[in-house]
């Protein structure tokens, strides 16, 4: 930062302050005199006690769940303190939140909570919200889903403004859903944190994988004779115009007694890479009896990182009918294959987790911009660990290739797709640990030294949001810069005439639909699906 930009941000502080400290005495209530000391912190919803929060985050609202009728909070950070209370929700100022940071960065801001009880007021025990230097990419996407197994009227890809609580959708799927078919859309992705390069699904009605490239936005179909499916889960390479993806025979199963409600299985899977440049693909790996799913890149591009599951079909059932008796038997591994840009060729694959020796599955590695680490999702079986009350992230340090749980950010429900920021400090997962149902955004500061501290539910302006909310956070992404279009714009953009990739350069044949899709609607137990949530 250069003098002048640091005195224009020391004044823009000063003046928040004086903004800040002019309105606490009209609008802030006042600290009771006399109260009753309690021994324990209290209890607050969302939990933002002692948690790490980046120094560029926007106000921690919460509501205060003690039995009381009225709250009063002390926020405060050297010299400066401000009191909250509406009722029993405590809505943060922005430019009061913004100087309490400022006096508490690479320390904390001090949190007390007085609640009026039927007897007199009661006083808890401080608690802490630590401010780090570091900061978090502004924005994060993710899409949102009602929690249903066959219905998707409506579906929503939203971003995220993280510095502050503007949330907007840049697709909407409702224009291209009708009575008789609707359309699902998954899978947004971007290269390399940037959304100059970046994809999504558009799956059953007007379908397409639509492609951002620079100035443009294709609708393509990724589907070829020589592929069981089009591209299904995507990663970007950092740097090239290459994407690869897994394609999927894709199904789910319904449990009858056990409290999992659902199964979600391949039959087939394997790895594929698209050229954006010459609109074609190419196989990365198609091995028999092995299901491959997942890939993601190394943050140097010279690494594809993926997983896969040794299954072959034993009896003269079908398919889906072995699967679904075997279902526990699917183990995902994680291996890697080394990456030639110039040539454009793999590896052969070298396994970097055998989850199956530990009668687990792995699944949705991801590495951290320093390369020096990989998360991922880790279950007792299968690919699809949102289902799984029992998935936990992992971690592996690349350079002893030492394994350990996350203690400090699993819980005693799913924890799945977990990411890392751009500059590598801040985790962020996939979670339904507030209710088993509803899949919410956690944050966690991963420090220097590779210590993971408390995580925190994204915030929102009003604190009951996610009591009220219905709909999942479903892959959530983190961006350094918003999606340059709009709902609208994509929309124009999915329904421009649908482009055929290639297979190695060959030309489509006529056969091939334009349907980018790999459902098979069925009235069968087993049902082949596109992508769930």
């Amino acid at each position: 930062m250069n003098r002048l930009s640091f005195i224009s941000h020391k004044l823009s502080i000063a003046i928040a302050a004086i903004i800040a400290i002019a309105s606490v005495s009209c609008t802030s209530p006042s600290v009771p005199d006399n109260y009753a000391m309690q021994t324990r912190q209290p209890y607050i919803m969302p939990d933002y006690t002692e948690v790490t929060i980046p120094c560029n985050l926007c106000p921690t609202n919460f509501i205060v769940t003690e039995s009381g009728k009225q709250a009063v909070v002390r926020m405060s950070a050297g010299t400066t303190a401000f009191t909250y209370g509406d009722g029993m929700k405590v809505m943060i100022d922005p430019d009061e939140w913004e100087v309490l940071k400022h006096e508490a960065l690479g320390g904390s801001i001090k949190v007390e909570v007085f609640v009026k009880a039927d007897q007199g007021w009661n006083a808890y025990k401080p608690f802490n919200i630590y401010v780090a230097a570091d900061s978090i990419d502004p924005y994060i996407s993710y899409r949102l889903i009602p929690p249903s197994y066959v219905d998707y009227s409506h579906l929503a890809l939203a971003q995220r403004n993280l510095t502050t609580f503007d949330e907007t959708v840049f697709y909407d799927n409702r224009p291209f859903s009708t009575a008789d078919k609707g359309q699902c859309v998954n899978c947004h992705s971007y290269q390399n944190y940037h959304t100059n390069r970046m994809l999504f699904h558009m799956r059953h009605n007007n379908p397409g994988t639509l492609i951002v490239d620079g100035d443009q936005v294709k609708r393509v179909n990724l589907k070829t004779d020589s592929t069981i499916s089009a591209g299904v889960y995507p990663s970007w390479h950092p740097t090239l115009p290459l994407i690869a993806f897994s394609t999927n025979l894709t199904g789910q199963t319904f449990h009858t007694k056990d409290l999992a409600k659902i199964e979600v299985q391949d039959l087939e899977s394997d790895l594929i890479l698209y050229d954006l440049d010459r609109n074609s693909i190419s196989t990365i790996s198609a091995l028999p009896d092995q299901l491959e799913v997942f890939p993601t890149w190394s943050a140097d591009g010279q690494t594809l990182y993926y997983c896969s599951a040794h299954f072959a079909y034993e009896s003269d059932s079908t398919r889906e009918d072995e699967l679904i008796t075997r279902y526990k038997d699917i183990h995902y591994n994680i291996y890697s294959r080394s990456f030639d840009p110039t040539t454009q060729s793999f590896g052969e694959p070298r396994l970097i987790f055998n989850a199956d020796s530990l009668n687990q599955s792995a699944t949705l590695p991801r590495t951290s911009p320093d390369g020096r680490y990989m998360v991922f999702a880790l279950a007792p079986w299968g690919c699809f660990h949102v289902w799984h009350h029992e998935a936990d992230i992992y971690i592996i340090d690349l350079n002893t290739m030492q394994a350990q749980p996350l203690s400090a950010i699993n819980s005693k429900r799913s924890e799945s797709y977990p990411s890392f920021s751009s500059n590598g400090r801040w985790l962020m997962t996939a979670s339904r640990r507030d209710d088993g149902n509803y899949t919410r955004p956690y944050i966690a500061y991963f420090d220097a030294q590779g210590t993971c501290h408390k995580p925190f539910e994204l915030p929102q302006r009003d604190p009951y949001h996610y009591i009220y909310y219905l709909n999942s956070y479903n892959r959530p992404e983190f961006m350094i810069e918003p999606v340059p279009y709009t709902a609208d714009e994509f929309a124009g953009h999915a329904r421009q005439q649908v482009i055929k990739a290639t297979y190695n350069g060959q030309q489509p044949t006529d056969t091939i639909t334009t349907d980018d899709t790999h459902h098979d609607d069925k009235s069968t137990t087993f049902t082949r699906l596109s992508e769930t949530s």
